[in-house]
Parts: C-alpha cells; structure tokens; sequence
C-alpha cells in the first residue's frame, strides 16, 4: 500500500512539471490570466485584510486591528 502511495505521488509531482515555450509565455503574461486582475481591488483588499487581523508581513499594509489606520 505505501508503495501505491508513493508511486501516485511521485506521478503526480511529475505531472505538474512542464515546459513554456516561447510563443506560449506571451499567452500567459496577459493581464486575464493573473490571479487579481485588478491591482488596485487587491491592493486594497490586502489592506482591509492585513488592517482587521492587526498583523504585518506578507502584505504592504499593517494597522492595529480596527481598520482606521
């Protein structure tokens, strides 16, 4: 059974690697296929995000908690 598991796994860790070719890195450096694509909407819901939980890093913005910073 571990080695099942552990077949499946190194396959699937395999199967995630691929190759971009050049004339496919200009498909995918369009604005549609970013994961916020609107940078002032993320932006500000970093800052909404990092303002209520009162902590800091992984964001810009730090705050107290409350969100009036």
């Amino acid at each position: 059974m571990l080695k099942v598991i552990s077949l499946c796994s190194v396959v699937m860790a395999l199967s995630a690697c691929s190759t971009v070719e050049p004339w496919e890195r200009g498909t995918l450096a369009k604005d549609v296929m970013a994961w916020q694509s609107d940078p002032l909407k993320a932006s500000l819901d970093n800052h909404i995000y990092f303002s209520k939980e009162g902590t800091a890093g992984g964001g810009r913005a730090a705050g107290g908690g409350c969100g009036c910073n």
